[in-house]
């Protein structure tokens, strides 16, 4: 009987060890994938955000060329009558929100949004360049 209960012990104290083993492997593998995963949203957001301020300077260029348009329009138009100022400045009206787009892109990203809200904030920013190069030709 003595034997029985030094083997059963034996074979517990195996199974206990060999659990213990499997659960601290376990372990490791649960902890290393969440570390890999938090490194590799880290790099994905840097790459994002490089594309996306790469953007944001391509639009502030475009609005840069717009406004350097407008102004030079604007004597013109101001000489011209009350009529005429008031065309012009619904045009410049549309340049001024596409510049306040630009600048909730730049919070955006200067914030840490996420990455698709600062798409779409550059696609609203676009949209809003694009009205207000409409108007400009409309002049």
């Amino acid at each position: 009987m003595r034997k029985s209960r030094l083997s059963l012990f034996k074979s517990t104290s195996m199974l206990i060890s060999v659990v213990g083993i499997i659960m601290i492997i376990a372990t490791i593998i649960v902890v290393a994938y969440v570390g890999y995963s938090i490194v590799s949203t880290g790099i994905t957001n840097e790459i994002s955000s490089g594309t996306q301020y790469d953007e944001l300077a391509e639009l502030k260029a475009t609005y840069d060329n717009l406004s350097v348009k407008f102004d030079s329009i604007k004597s013109t138009y101001y000489a011209g009558g009350p009529d005429n100022v008031k065309v012009y400045n619904d045009a410049k009206l549309e340049l001024t929100r596409a510049n306040s787009a630009i600048e909730n892109v730049q919070s955006a990203l200067d914030a840490g949004k996420p990455s698709n809200e600062v798409d779409s904030r550059i696609d609203f920013a676009k949209e809003k360049l694009k009205t207000a190069s409409q108007a400009y030709n409309d002049l």
